[in-house]
């Protein structure tokens, strides 16, 4: 089923030109209202009027995330603060927090494209969602929250935290459709084993999963253990929040965007030049619709490609690859190009390990060395030690031999590494202690 058949299956003529007619109106309502573009666009040398194309975005300004910081908290607005009915926010724990704020028509095309996606991965208005992203300044617990609201559906408002009594809820309340990270996922199940309680018999059928990058490995990790079938959603708060893209569940290939309010590109990050299908490079979005806080050509950082082929399942819109990693997570150990997705992908090909892993790079006089140090479950944590070593050099030349960067690796006991309820911290990057 699809949730808006005009726009999700809308022709590609159709659709480029009603991103070129939102496009125009774009970048006359953030020339006129956003003295940031103002300066940015009489800088480059272009007013709204020069935009006779879409071929033209190559001509606007970039947005990055420093810039919504260094205009804290309502600099980048467009609108009035009496217009502005919700704020968000990140952590800002690499930095000062960007604020994101909504008008009520943003939070009713938020809702939309949530509703969108989880119509898209399978739910209907007659499931029950178990909501466990977290609630607050955060996007992603209300983002989805009001998204079930608008497909109908009977939403559980758990947020995050106290795991054995979310357990509990998934046992009584009989949820068919659970939203969390995929690290939170896998911190579930094994809770609900400690409980003995099996997964495969709850009524769960669907997970929608994202806030993190995480593998085709990882999927396949957690459909086995739990039997429902695992789709990736995508979003990012600057942009609006989780539902900017989704995969479906026919297809499991590719997040679809929304390209009716989300305008993407893939650039190559090292010089901003635009990159053909098909091609990995840093995702671009230019929000189309948005009053709050419009933002052109907002670059993500999250590492993708876009796929224009027809998808089985009958939408039109272009797919963005899973995310590859970050060109700012991106280690570069001795001169190799490491992203922790690349690290994963050969842990969970390895039997006998599980998902929980974390990269510790430190520097040992002029030279970075990385540590992979990852749970083992409890059969081989009851082998014999030769035979955990033995492991542990098998990795090792896996990681040389794929990779091509030396890497020690620490098999430790189950339970050993913290777990997270909302993003799994893979990386301790110690250099600059």
């Amino acid at each position: 089923m699809i949730y808006n058949v005009d726009k999700e299956t809308l022709p590609r003529e159709d659709m480029e030109a009603l991103q070129l007619r939102r496009l125009k109106d774009l970048c006359e309502r953030v020339y006129a209202r956003v003295p940031f573009y103002k300066k940015k666009f009489d800088e480059a040398g272009i007013t709204p009027a020069d935009i006779r194309s879409l071929n033209d975005l190559q001509y606007l300004p970039f947005t990055e995330k420093q810039d919504l910081r260094n205009h804290y908290p309502y600099g980048m607005f467009a609108v009035p603060k009496e217009n502005i009915v919700r704020l968000h926010a990140s952590s800002g724990t690499t930095g000062r927090a960007t604020v994101v704020g909504y008008t009520q028509r943003d939070l009713d095309i938020w809702a939309e494209c949530i509703a969108r996606s989880l119509m898209m991965a399978g739910a209907t208005r007659r499931d029950i969602i178990h909501n466990a992203y977290g609630y607050g300044l955060f996007t992603g617990g209300l983002g989805v929250h009001f998204g079930a609201e608008k497909l109908g559906a009977t939403v559980v408002p758990v947020s995050g935290g106290a795991t054995r009594r979310q357990i509990s809820l998934l046992k009584d309340f009989g949820p068919t459709v659970i939203c969390c990270t995929p690290s939170y996922m896998i911190f579930l199940h094994e809770t609900a084993r400690e409980m003995g309680i099996d997964f495969r018999e709850l009524p769960l059928k669907i997970g929608v999963f994202g806030a993190e990058p995480w593998t085709d490995e990882m999927r396949r990790d957690i459909e086995a253990k739990t039997g429902i079938t695992a789709v990736n959603i995508y979003g990012l708060s600057e942009v609006m929040g989780p539902g900017v893209s989704m995969e479906c569940h026919e297809a499991q290939c590719g997040m679809h965007i929304y390209e009716d309010h989300f305008l993407p590109e893939i650039i190559d990050p090292s010089n901003g030049k635009a990159m053909g299908p098909g091609e990995t490079g840093e995702l671009v979005f230019t929000t189309l619709t948005k009053e709050g806080i419009p933002l052109i050509r907002y670059r993500t950082k999250d590492l993708s490609s876009l796929n224009y082929t027809p998808c089985i399942c009958g939408r039109s819109t272009v797919r963005m690859d899973r995310i590859k990693g970050r060109s700012d997570d991106m280690l570069i150990i001795r001169g190799v190009n490491v992203f922790p997705s690349q690290i994963e992908s050969l842990l969970l090909e390895t039997a006998g390990l599980t998902p929980h892993y974390q990269i510790i790079v430190r520097r040992e006089g002029p030279l970075d060395t990385m540590e992979v140090q990852v749970e083992v479950d409890e059969k081989m944590f009851s082998d014999a030690i030769k035979n955990l070593q033995h492991r542990e050099r098998e990795l090792q030349k896996n990681i040389k031999e794929f990779l091509g960067v030396t890497a020690s690796v620490k098999l430790v006991e189950p339970q050993s590494i913290e777990r997270s309820v909302g993003k799994a911290k893979r990386v301790i990057d110690q250099r600059g202690e």
